[in-house]
């Protein structure tokens, strides 16, 4: 976007100058200025169109934050009934 921006730029400021710089045209001399126009209008259109573009190949991309870190984990003796009786088990609890 930028690299169009100044070529546009620099296009208008060439007619510009070129407007108020020169005295005015015979009928003759106007198929030499459109001639002119067109050739310099296909070397700046082509130049833009060669160019890179200035984000790569993919395009922005989000990067989310990462996530909290895990809670912290404690292993804890804990007891339950099987139908048969009372066994204890080491049961890991995480908050």
């Amino acid at each position: 976007m930028k690299k169009t921006l100044v070529a546009a730029l620099t296009v208008a400021t060439v007619a510009g100058s070129l407007v108020t710089a020169t005295p005015p045209a015979k009928a003759g001399d106007v198929g030499a200025g459109i001639a002119a126009g067109l050739i310099g209008g296909a070397i700046v259109g082509g130049a833009i169109a060669s160019s890179r573009p200035a984000y790569g190949y993919g395009g922005p991309v989000y990067v989310a934050e990462p996530g909290p870190p895990p809670p912290p984990c404690y292993w804890q003796r804990q007891r339950y009934w099987d139908g048969y009786g009372w066994v204890i088990r080491p049961v890991r609890v995480c908050y």
